[in-house]
């Protein structure tokens, strides 16, 4: 317990609450801000163009100098994604365990950061003295190794925050979770939980990661050609269980993927996979072996599988298509949340092909986090004063709450957050002590929140009914047509098949245009804005649609 007695305690969630990603928390404590995770959030379908989602942090660089530290629970880019555009505000250490800097530094160079870097290796067993609280962790169980979570102690008690987490009780030496230094810290006395909720609406455990390895030995045992296992990159777990499944069938692994590729290398290197050097070969060899002695271990662009895949079925894929006979394992489906469509239609592009498609199967997949009973049985060894739950949509959190209430927590222990509500834990109550700027920040090419709702209203408008671009060329001494009008169609209608409308149009503007120009004094403003208008009408009365017009005024 620390002997420093804090005044002033506070929770706050830049992201990761009422979404799937974008995992970002503050723990206050008086005058210090410490981060828990700074991750990105792949774009949303509406999301037109859009590279990636990030967390607003403007309450964080308005503060930079009371920033004490980010703490990264693990390497997925839903934790790590979003910690350069953090750096690049503000300098403050960052500490993570050894695979999880490894692979934070890898994206950093992804994702061109080029600034200073203060990165601190911890492990499970290190604890770590701030001014104001001291910072403890434990291990635990996920699809990637040295996953920890973060116990921040306070003259309060410890402010305990899980990580990505779940309990297999056929866990291996590297993903094995330390329940025994979980029920220490609920025995000193833990304030409040922040709790993983991603798998809090089902029921039971999860299934164990060993039932995985052994269905996906009998897949490849039972495929008569070549193998496509299709994983998440940073799913070092499943990467594992191919590896060993093709040595159990005899079979050499080529993998494929940029992002695969750059983890797989990483943690071969720092020893968290274990794969002998005659497995592998290049994919330009798999043509000097039989079909039955393949496995392709692939994935895609942001180290998501589907894409590729579509582009083998496709048979456009640069290095290696999809044929009859092959066998294809999606053994990621139940992470895709939001592309069961594009999963589903990839699966039929796939089969036609004359694949045989294991997707969906809970057999040869299994999630990563844990089902309610894990849920509770972190809750019953923290034993929590106040519970918040997060990492989850709404419906999630709910779920999660409506757990706790079952493991014997009141009403009034738990409460679900909003981005960028103020949660303040004093005199041993919890209750809402006002909000800070939250919300997303879109990252598109190098552009970093230059996008916002507007860019992609407009991007949505285009995508729906296109754009006819005007060109007018005017005399304003002679205040006549010099050149024009023109009208560039895109997306609108086919040209060709609509001579009788786009000459109409043409018309249209011609008298628009003639009609303001008699006039003895015109603005081009408002030239413009008549000929946005009336063309809308009139293109709205002959076809139903609105495209965007823009109107190009030139003077000579």
């Amino acid at each position: 317990m620390r002997k420093r007695q804090n005044q002033s305690i506070k929770l706050m969630a830049l992201g990761g609450v009422g979404e799937i990603g974008k995992n970002m928390y503050l723990v206050e404590v008086d005058k210090d801000i410490f981060i828990i995770d700074a991750g990105l959030m792949f774009p949303e379908n509406e999301m037109l163009g859009i590279d990636i989602v990030i967390p607003d942090i403007s309450y964080l660089t308005e503060n930079k100098d009371r920033v004490k530290a980010v703490f990264l629970t693990h390497g997925h880019e839903d934790h790590i994604g979003a910690l350069s555009y953090v750096l690049r505000q503000m300098e403050v250490p960052v500490y993570g365990t050894r695979l999880t800097l490894a692979l934070t530094n890898a994206m950093l160079k992804e994702q061109e950061y080029k600034g200073p870097t203060n990165f601190i290796e911890i492990n499970s067993d290190s604890t770590i003295d701030m001014e104001s609280v001291e910072i403890s962790f434990f291990k635990t169980n996920h699809n990637i190794p040295d996953s920890v979570g973060v116990c921040i102690q306070t003259s309060e008690g410890a402010i305990v925050y899980t990580g990505d987490f779940k309990f297999d009780q056929a866990a291996t030496d590297l993903y094995k979770p330390e329940i025994g230094k979980m029920a220490s810290i609920g025995d000193k006395g833990v304030l409040c939980l922040l709790s993983d909720s991603t798998e809090a609406e089902r029921p039971g455990y999860t299934t164990s990661e060993a039932i995985v390895a052994r269905e996906m030995s009998n897949a490849f045992y039972n495929a008569s050609g070549r193998v496509f296992a299709a994983c998440f990159a940073s799913d070092i777990n499943r990467i594992q269980h191919v590896f060993d499944a093709a040595k159990e069938n005899n079979r050499k692994v080529a993998v494929v993927g940029k992002s695969l590729e750059t983890i797989y290398h990483i943690a071969l290197d720092l020893g968290y996979l274990g794969v002998d050097d005659d497995i592998i070969i290049p994919i330009s060899e798999i043509k000097k072996y039989q079909d039955r002695e393949i496995v392709v271990l692939m994935t895609g662009s942001q180290g998501e599988p589907i894409e590729a895949l579509q582009k083998m079925a496709k048979q456009i894929h640069k290095q290696i298509n999809i044929q009859s006979g092959d066998t294809v394992l999606i053994a990621s489906s139940s992470q895709l949340r939001g592309r069961e469509l594009f999963l589903s239609k990839t699966a039929d592009m796939l089969f036609k092909v004359g694949a045989n498609v294991f997707s969906g199967n809970r057999t040869i997949h299994t999630s990563s986090h844990g089902s309610q009973e894990e849920l509770k049985l972190m809750i019953n060894l923290m034993r929590p004063k106040f519970f918040i739950p997060v990492h989850g949509e709404y419906r999630m959190l709910k779920a999660h709450a409506n757990v706790a209430k079952e493991c014997g927590l009141s009403r009034d222990q738990i409460n679900i957050l909003d981005r960028g509500e103020v949660m303040e834990l004093k005199d041993g109550k919890m209750s809402l002590g006002g909000k800070i700027p939250s919300g997303n920040i879109l990252i598109d090419g190098i552009g970093v929140g230059d996008v916002g709702n507007i860019v992609l209203r407009d991007r949505r408008l285009l995508s729906q009914d296109g754009i006819l671009i005007v060109v007018v060329t005017l005399s304003r001494h002679e205040k006549k047509i010099v050149s024009g009008p023109e009208i560039i169609s895109r997306g609108f209608v086919y040209v060709r098949e609509s001579e009788k409308l786009m000459e109409d149009s043409t018309k249209l503007v011609r008298e628009i245009v003639e009609r303001y120009t008699s006039k003895e004094t015109f603005d081009w403003a408002s030239l413009k804005q008549g000929v946005r208008d009336e063309l809308n009408r009139y293109l709205y009365e002959k076809t139903k649609r609105r495209p965007m017009i823009l109107p190009i005024i030139m003077e000579v």
